[in-house]
């Protein structure tokens, strides 16, 4: 049997949060099987627990906000998405996540320190059937028109696998790979993806911070491009670090739906928004996907079925 996946131990991050600056901890404990991911708001009178789910989503405006039943009204948890994509990396299934504040923390904006706070926790099987959502017919999404087109689909696909295309136009990215195809068969998400860094441009700095965001952002955790150039004095982590990015993000996000996901993921110019009504219009059509287990292992498809190596 393929089987679920929590943490052996507690482990913890101190750390602010990239928008609203404020200072957060963070404490990632083991989970019991079929508790799926849940974050727990503990600096309330009374702890709120926030599900992942696609429907807890209440926020995608620059990063993916949860609250309970997607109430926006309600106690929420924002920036989740580096955090998720960590778990997805590494197939983690069942997780609580105490935080003290409304912000998961950016730490050095990627999901590099995410991976190695979980692995340094240690990751256990637990005596319950991994559940997959697989993707049995192609689902789409579009938004705008010529140049402002954006769209994401899904296909049914024995694995999983992720492509993206951007277009910022920019003399900074436009240097750097546009397109990027990442598939967990053939590829390492620690070594390939896990380290993208968020990133973003001196022009937007202004606008975001008289709109409350961006508080918390500096060189230390994200890619600064002016209008020529990236100002980070040790340059890119990757050739194609901004679209590498990109993928971590769509990975983090399509983890929302609360299971692993065995499809193919297509995106051009897709954002957070995007992203969840892609897992929504998914939900909406239940002969567009099942839930599947492997009582074999062997019969798993390859990248799923192993454990990501300890640092």
């Amino acid at each position: 049997m393929l089987q679920q996946r929590t943490l052996k131990s507690l482990t913890r991050a101190v750390g602010v949060g990239l928008h609203g600056g404020q200072r957060v901890e963070l404490t990632l404990r083991p989970a019991p099987p079929d508790t799926g991911i849940v974050f727990r708001r503990v600096d309330l009178p009374q702890p709120v627990e926030i599900p992942v789910k696609a429907e807890s989503v209440c926020d995608t405006r620059m990063a993916s906000t949860l609250s309970p039943g997607g109430d926006p009204g309600a106690p929420k948890v924002n920036t989740v998405e580096h955090l998720m994509s960590a778990c997805a990396g590494l197939g983690l299934d069942n997780l609580f996540v105490d935080i003290t504040a409304e912000e998961v923390p950016i730490l050095d904006g990627s999901a590099g320190a995410f991976v190695y706070l979980l692995q340094s926790a240690g990751i256990e099987l637990q005596n319950a059937p991994k559940r997959f959502l697989r993707v049995k017919k192609p689902v789409e999404v579009r938004e705008g028109e010529g140049a402002s087109l954006k769209w994401a689909r899904l296909e049914p696909y024995n694995g999983y696998k992720l492509a993206f295309e951007i277009d910022f136009d920019h003399p900074a990215v436009d240097q750097t790979g546009q397109r990027y195809e990442f598939d967990f068969a053939t590829g390492q998400y620690k070594r390939d993806i896990a380290r993208a860094r968020t990133f973003g441009f001196t022009k937007d700095v202004e606008m975001m911070r008289s709109r409350g965001l961006g508080l918390g952002g500096s060189m230390d955790n994200a890619i600064v491009v002016d209008d020529y150039r990236v100002l980070n004095a040790e340059g890119l982590r990757y050739d194609d670090e901004f679209v590498k990015h990109k993928i971590l993000d769509a990975i983090g996000d399509l983890y929302i739906v609360g299971r692993p996901l065995l499809a193919a993921y297509r995106a051009f110019r897709s954002g957070h928004a995007l992203n969840n009504k892609l897992l929504r219009a998914l939900l909406a059509d239940a002969q567009a996907w099942d839930v599947v287990t492997f009582e074999d292992e062997k019969a798993a498809p390859r990248g799923l079925a192993e454990l990501a190596p300890a640092w």
